[in-house]
């Protein structure tokens, strides 16, 4: 039993790592947008499996719902932080990209509250605990349709100006944008000069390793702080 549980609280960081790692190469084939929006519906279907598994009488259901959340999970940490970087206007960017984090604490702090044996952690209600997750991901399936594509990857990787400027009016009204659109290009050009490295050769890289050991040190030091006990 102590083994099963371990795999089916582990399973989630196993499936997070093969959705961050597979993120970059689905996003410039299908764009932000619509990775979301597939990610939505994976996250609403490993909801309904972990919300049936009382019901099926299957622990299996949990273990699958737990790895299909953390592919979810790993696709939308970056996906989101481009997403929403990438809409905003400039001088709005960095408070944006900063509400990423505090609605991660968020949730996790709501998601805590809510398995309390008073609320939805008793033995009757965990299922819908457990299937709860899938809330957000269905508001967003909703709402995400009436926004555009971001412009960066419109100009960028879909070379569609006229899109890109579309998207600009939907999202920041009408106006001049030309230098906004002008910053694109310029990042562009810079993009193909750049060589985008692999996590693999990444890890090769002599250049990178210290950054590199930092940031491993970094998050693998934070799990013992007691913020999970807190």
């Amino acid at each position: 039993l102590l083994f099963l549980w371990s795999i089916t609280v582990s399973i989630f960081g196993i499936g997070g790592l093969l959705g961050s790692s597979g993120s970059r190469y689905l996003t410039v084939k299908y764009g932000k947008k619509k990775c979301l929006l597939c990610n939505n519906l994976l996250m609403i279907v490993a909801a309904s499996i972990m919300g049936c598994s009382k019901i099926a009488q299957s622990f299996e259901m949990i273990l699958i719902g737990r790895f299909m959340c953390g592919i979810s999970a790993g696709l939308c940490v970056p996906l989101h932080h481009q997403y929403v970087g990438e809409i905003s206007p400039r001088k709005l960017r960095g408070f944006a990209n900063s509400t990423s984090s505090f609605f991660w604490a968020l949730g996790k702090a709501v998601g805590q509250i809510s398995g309390q044996r008073e609320l939805l952690g008793s033995q009757s209600l965990w299922p819908m605990l457990m299937a709860s997750c899938g809330l957000p991901a269905l508001v967003q399936l909703i709402a995400l349709p009436f926004f555009p594509e971001s412009p960066p990857y419109l100009l960028m990787h879909k070379e569609d100006q006229e899109g890109c400027k579309k998207a600009i009016r939907q999202l920041w009204g009408e106006g001049h944008h030309q230098a906004e659109i002008d910053d694109i290009m310029k990042e562009k050009a810079t993009m193909k000069n750049t060589k985008i490295l692999s996590v693999l050769e990444l890890m090769k890289e002599p250049a990178f390793r210290w950054q590199l050991y930092t940031i491993v040190i970094l998050t693998a030091t934070v799990q013992l702080c007691g913020i999970n006990a807190v």
